[in-house]
Parts: structure tokens; sequence; C-alpha cells
């Protein structure tokens, strides 16, 4: 039987990012932090040390300085270990000109750092997903059942039916058919695969796993007249028709694509209910991050109710329910919190402007999000928007009728933000 250490894991570092705008303004999408001190490049590294995977490339090209600066700080291992964790950037080579046309057409443009990894299996992850996953399983599923390729699948609801890739699968596990984002009901009606009539489908989790000659032959198969370049449109469909032995892998833990600002809004509150579908608190199979050297939070005269709270913060507010409270964070007397994610700061002290970063006194801020290094001025008011409200203001965007304060932004004392009466 192979063994994990014979895997190499490609995580893809995603494309601009629109979706989740303004936080990827300044960043990649894997490099927006997530529940108050990791970032969402944690959760799939984290995964793969947990599971024994220790050749790790992140492929990476929009805004990806403070990615690259983050992995580089952070995942060190020790000279007496074979593994590492290597950021591949998008570059122009004599090959190549220009960039990443997909997701198989970035990892098709770094195959020679690929074949120099020297492994049998490649397995393609995503930088913005949550989830925690022992990949071994999968990979001995793989093993097993002398598959070419694995796809890691989920069931998924009628109603979300339309957001993912949809799979057939066969009693055997084999994948029979494919069809990317379906919204024909005739067509879905064609790809149940499940008794459940509230989960009937079963949907691609972005996660593949490859023979590495297959997955070479693949992206340089020149007698192919299609372009090949994303996985979920093009290679599984490919690799179906051409009857490669294509098979379906069951996940049936909790996993949530962080994809818009309303699931990063929800993904993050989640945390900090008291019995969160994603746990963070599991000592066989931790989740991973930049060591830091900060002091504990410190709270005077303030009500926390279900409130995750990161090292280093400074609160002395008067409530604070239901939120994330990032590195960092300074909340000044009597402001009272709800509903919000702050990301805290990189640093203590004062913005460029001479204000002080951090949330001042006798402020309401409900449902917003606060990005790293903003200052919140006295007295100011926040209140929520409409679900399908979209603004783009100087100081603040609305986005799902979630408020967002873009990172470094001085909002000054007593400015109110609310929908137009």
């Amino acid at each position: 039987m192979p063994k994990t250490s014979d895997i190499l894991s490609v995580i893809l570092g995603g494309g601009q990012g629109k979706r989740l705008f303004p936080l990827t303004s300044e960043r990649s999408k894997p490099a927006v932090p997530i529940a108050g001190k990791y970032r969402l490049i944690d959760i799939p590294i984290s995964n793969c040390l947990n599971s024994g995977i220790f050749k790790v490339a992140v492929l990476t090209q929009f805004n990806s300085v403070s990615l690259n600066r983050h992995i580089t700080s952070t995942y060190n291992f020790d000279p007496f270990h074979s593994g590492w964790v290597q950021v591949w950037a998008a570059e122009q080579t004599m090959a190549h000109t220009d960039w990443y046309q997909g997701t198989a057409d970035a990892v098709r443009k770094q195959l020679l750092q690929i074949v120099s990894a020297r492994c049998d299996y490649v397995l393609i992850l995503a930088g913005d997903h949550l989830y925690r996953m022992d990949y071994a399983k999968m990979a001995e599923f793989h093993w097993q059942n002398d598959a070419d390729i694995t796809v890691a699948v989920q069931s998924i609801p009628k109603n979300e039916a339309s957001r993912f890739g949809i799979l057939k699968v066969d009693g055997t596990g084999s994948i029979t058919d494919f069809a990317e984002k379906p919204k024909d009901p005739q067509l879905l009606e064609t790809f149940v695969s499940r008794s459940d009539p509230e989960q009937p489908y079963l949907g691609s989790m972005g996660i593949y796993l490859f023979n590495t000659d297959v997955l070479i032959k693949m992206l340089t198969n020149d007698r192919n007249s299609e372009r090949l370049d994303d996985f979920g449109g093009d290679i599984i469909p490919f690799a179906i028709r051409e009857k490669m032995s294509v098979y379906g892998y069951s996940f049936e833990g909790y996993w949530r694509d962080i994809g818009t600002i309303r699931t990063f809004y929800e993904a993050n509150l989640e945390l900090a209910e008291e019995n969160p579908s994603f746990n963070f608190f599991d000592q066989h199979n931790p989740i991973y991050t930049h060591a830091r050297f900060l002091p504990g939070t410190r709270t005077r005269s303030c009500r926390l109710n279900r409130v995750l709270v990161a090292e280093g913060s400074e609160i002395s507010g008067d409530i604070i329910e239901h939120s994330v409270i990032g590195l960092r964070s300074i909340i000044g007397e009597g402001t009272q919190i709800f509903d919000c994610i702050l990301m805290g700061a990189d640093y203590y002290g004062y913005t460029k402007s001479g204000a002080p970063v951090g949330i001042g006194k006798n402020c309401r801020i409900h449902c917003a999000i606060i990005d790293k290094n903003a200052s919140i001025g006295d007295n100011v008011i926040i209140e929520p928007f409409p679900d399908d409200a979209v603004v783009d203001n100087p100081l603040y965007v609305v986005r799902d009728g979630i408020v967002i304060i873009p990172k470094n932004t001085v909002i000054p004392a007593g400015t109110v933000i609310q929908p137009e009466a």
C-alpha cells in the first residue's frame, strides 16, 4: 500500500476574490483572517500536516504578498524533516507568458515543480474552505479502488445544487456523469444519487486526488483539441468521457466554501456559538497558524455573551454579543457590539493620520465586519442594511446587507452608517 509521504498537496490560491471584496482588496482569498487569529490558508495546510502529508505547495497570483509572508514565517520544518511548505508564484517562462487561466491551468504551469517533487500522487485543494478532513482516508479509498482520480463529494440540498458541480455516482462509487452548476430542473433529476429527498445530490468539494502520471498526461495531451483549464468544468468531465477510473469519496463532516461575504460572515459567527459545527478546540487535529507572543486579553466592566476573543486585546465596552474579536482589538468604554466580526490589528497605536487603532467609546455597532487596523471614532453608529443592499461609500462597503469597514479605514467620531429612511 502506498503512503501519504507519496502525496504532494497543491493548494490553489484562487483568483481575484471579487465576491469577498473589499476583504480581498489588499490580500488574496486564502490570506483573509478567520476566527480571530487564523487565516483561511491555515485550514488546508493544517489538514495536510494532520494527515501525514508534508510536501505542500501553495499556488499564488493575486495580491499574494501577505499570503507569502504568512506562509514563510509560519510553516518552517526542522532540518531533520524531509517536508516543506512552499509558495509557487505565477511567473512568466519561455513556455508560458500569460497568467493562470483556471484552476487546472495553474497546475499545468507548475508541472516542472510537480515532477521535481517526485511524488506518485497529487492532491489538489482550495485555499478558501473551512473544514477538517483526514486526507489519508481519502487516499486509502483511492488506492483500494485503483482509481486514476478521486473527487471528494458531499450531499447537497436541492436549493443549493446550482452552486456546485453535481456528480452522478453508481453503486460502486464510480462517477458516471458530471454537470457544472446545473440550473435545468430536468437535468438535475438525472443526477439524483441519494435517497434522501432533502439532499438528493452529491456535489464536488473541489478536492481532487490524482495519480501524478494521469494528471501530467491530461494537462499535456496534445491530441486533445479541448482547453482543459479548469478541474470542475473541464478535467473531470473529460476524464469521465475518456472512461478513466474516476471515483467519488463521500465526506460527511462539516465543510463550508468561504466564497462570499455572507458565507464568510456566517461561518465566523457560527464559531462563537456554544457548540459550533466546526470546532477549533481539537487537540488531536489542531489548526496551525503564525506563532505570536501576545499578552492575554484583558476585559473591564464588559458583558460578553457568545463571543470568540483572540489574544492581545483590551476590551472596556458595555456589552458584546455573538461576535468574533480578533488579535490586538481595542474597544472603548460604553461601546456595544452585536453580531460583528472584528479582525483586530497588526500593531498597537495609531494610524498614519494619527487616529487611534481600534473602536472608540460609546459606539453601537451591529452586523458589521471591521477589517484590520481600522480606527472607529467615539459615538459611531453602524446599523444593519437589508440583505440585498449593495453600497460603495468612501468609508465603507455594504454587501449582502453587511457593513464592511475596509482595512486601514478611519471612521470619524459621530459617524452614522445606516440605511436611508
